[in-house]
């Protein structure tokens, strides 16, 4: 299997706690799990995988710690690897929820890396999120505020089919 590498923003520790509990549930050492106010993008040289985690703020924005770390990781040439996506937010925000999992996803289009882990966001009640591009959900949206209690049956399924997707 590629080497995996997980960077996250986390304002409040939420998404952090996320990133952990992938790092866990799919092997990762805790060496391979970046704060990316902590990174710089080129320490995504050494992974075939990146799973890339952010909160949403405001109105559908990136959490704060993404906005450079974003703008040198859209200037590399990312063709030989896929990407992950996975996003915490709150579904009362029914207009813009998880929508910086959506900015990730469009703004990381022309490095040209090959996006996995679309799914599926069944059991929320939101009217719509930047996260829904084409059809399909472009990674893992959690709310842990409202619906804690899908967040582990989603990790279970979400990380299955990561995993399923390597290449």
């Amino acid at each position: 299997m590629k080497k995996i590498g997980i960077f996250y923003g986390s304002s409040t520790g939420v998404t952090a706690e996320v990133a952990e509990e992938i790092a866990k549930r799919l092997g990762v050492a805790e060496a391979d799990v970046h704060n990316v106010a902590k990174s710089s993008p080129s320490d995504v040289a050494g992974y075939g995988v990146l799973i890339l985690g952010t909160s949403t703020w405001g109105a559908g924005e990136l959490q704060d710690d993404w906005f450079d770390f974003l703008d040198g990781l859209e200037a590399l040439e990312l063709k030989d690897k896929q990407i992950a996506l996975f996003g915490c937010g709150d579904e009362s925000m029914s207009d813009t929820f998880c929508g910086a999992v959506g900015e990730l996803y469009n703004r990381l289009q022309k490095t040209g890396a090959r996006f996995i882990g679309y799914f599926n966001a069944e059991g929320y009640d939101f009217d719509e999120s930047p996260a829904f591009i084409d059809g399909v959900y472009v990674g893992l949206l959690l709310d842990n505020v409202n619906k804690e209690e899908l967040t582990d049956h989603r990790l279970k399924e979400w990380i299955a089919k990561v995993k399923s997707e390597i290449k």
